[in-house]
């Protein structure tokens, strides 16, 4: 799977990070990939990824892996339930397990993030979404397939942080000096089965409903199988039906806090009409669970695009550590979870 050359892709656009994550490019280029991030979190707030240097055969073997897993039958699949890796908000959950907006998604997935030894302060302290991860058995390749992609993604994710930095005109290493140096990394696999609502009125059957994320982005891996749509700034919404081999950024709530509407956390759902199993890979990269995020006295070079989000709250009007807003957050989509999520 080589990485598309194209600089837009389906109308959305392509940008290429490798002078991001290689020391040897030049300033120049690693100018030019931050302006091109900027534009795209300006205008789009969604962006794929080419040169990300990450190894196909990992996205191959991390692919076949989670089929196998989610072939299995829920009586197997749930000795890693969700409900048995208690504040660690780990392990799997079925199809209509997790909620949008109140309502049921029709899809099923596993949860995971930094492996966590018991040791570790925020472990030993009981403190939410910080554990070990819940593995199962079989497929025994989905455990080193996981912990190998969450090392990719952490590469490119800081990489990407680096160019929008610099876009903002900060220095390269602000969000990891002020924001990201022991980052909140989390990653989800996601299993939407065939939808037999498969035409295009709004049945409100979806394989998630619409929202935004979170934290400061989102690195999407994905299969050939589309379904992923994206609202534009005239509301009207994009199919985005990209290579697998490109990984699709979108930013969340805590760069449009972080950058007062400069980049809007986009409102993005999901529903598989492809007549065959779907696959996602997200990872979800967010500020330091102790940090406090700042809204940034950027030059106002920009118009500020004030818009009611999808869910009527206002990011800027948050006051709390991410930890705060992450759990809160947590609560509405697994309420069943609530009381050991509760900090």
């Amino acid at each position: 799977m080589s990485a598309a050359p194209h600089s837009e892709y389906r109308g959305i656009p392509v940008i290429d990070v490798g002078s991001l994550l290689d020391p040897r490019r030049s300033p120049d280029e690693r100018a030019i990939a931050a302006s091109e991030i900027d534009r795209a979190c300006r205008e789009m707030g969604f962006f794929a990824i080419a040169g990300h240097g990450v190894d196909p055969l990992l996205q191959c073997r991390l692919d076949r892996a989670a089929r196998a897993f989610f072939a299995l039958p829920d009586r197997t699949k749930d000795e890693i339930a969700m409900a048995r890796a208690g504040s660690a908000w780990r392990g799997w959950f079925p199809v209509g397990g997790e909620l949008t907006s109140g309502r049921p998604d029709h899809k099923e997935g596993i949860y995971f993030g930094d492996e966590l030894p018991e040791e570790h302060p925020r472990v030993a302290a009981g403190t939410p979404l910080h554990g070990r991860n819940l593995f199962p058995d079989t497929p025994s390749d989905l455990r080193p397939a996981v912990l190998e992609w969450l090392d990719a993604m952490r590469r490119v994710a800081d990489a990407v942080m680096r160019g929008i930095a610099v876009g903002l005109g900060l220095p390269a290493t602000w969000f990891e000096d002020d924001l990201t140096g022991d980052p909140t990394a989390l990653f989800r696999i996601f299993h939407y089965p065939p939808s037999d609502h498969a035409d295009t009125k709004d049945d409100g059957i979806w394989g998630v409903g619409e929202h935004t994320d979170y934290g400061l982005l989102t690195l999407l891996a994905q299969d050939d199988n589309g379904g992923l749509q994206v609202e534009l700034l005239d509301g009207t919404w994009l199919d985005v039906e990209l290579d697998s081999s490109l990984l699709v950024c979108n930013i969340g709530d805590m760069l449009e806090r972080l950058t007062d509407g400069r980049y809007r956390s986009t409102p993005h759902r999901v529903r598989n009409t492809s007549g065959a199993d779907r696959l996602s890979f997200p990872y979800f990269f967010d500020p330091s669970w102790d940090a406090t995020v700042p809204t940034l006295p950027l030059a106002r070079t920009f118009e500020n695009r004030s818009h009611r989000r999808w869910d009527g709250e206002e990011v800027q009007a948050w006051q709390g550590t991410y930890g705060d807003y992450l759990t809160a957050k947590v609560a509405k989509v697994f309420p069943s979870l609530f009381t050991t999520l509760r900090p």
